[in-house]
């Protein structure tokens, strides 16, 4: 006997659950389309209002971990 093991959704009860998803992704798409594309209209607008989230949490600009003092010690060296 061969000690061949097969991948999840090669298996039957893998067949079977990509068969359902694939089915439930159907039903889910036809029964909320409108929604889902009436939504899309907003996107440029949750886009912009992502940035200043984003830098609320983010913690602001870190420049790429270099410090600006360095710079002004180098600048004033003679």
């Amino acid at each position: 006997m061969s000690d061949e093991r097969k991948g999840f959704f090669q298996s039957r009860s893998g067949l079977v659950l990509l068969g359902f998803l694939v089915i439930a992704g159907y039903f889910l798409w036809t029964e909320h389309r409108a929604h889902v594309v009436a939504g899309l209209s907003y996107l440029p607008y949750l886009l912009l209002l992502a940035c200043p989230l984003m830098h609320l949490f983010h913690g602001g600009h870190h420049h790429g971990g270099h410090k600006h003092d360095k710079h002004r010690e180098d600048e004033d060296a003679p």
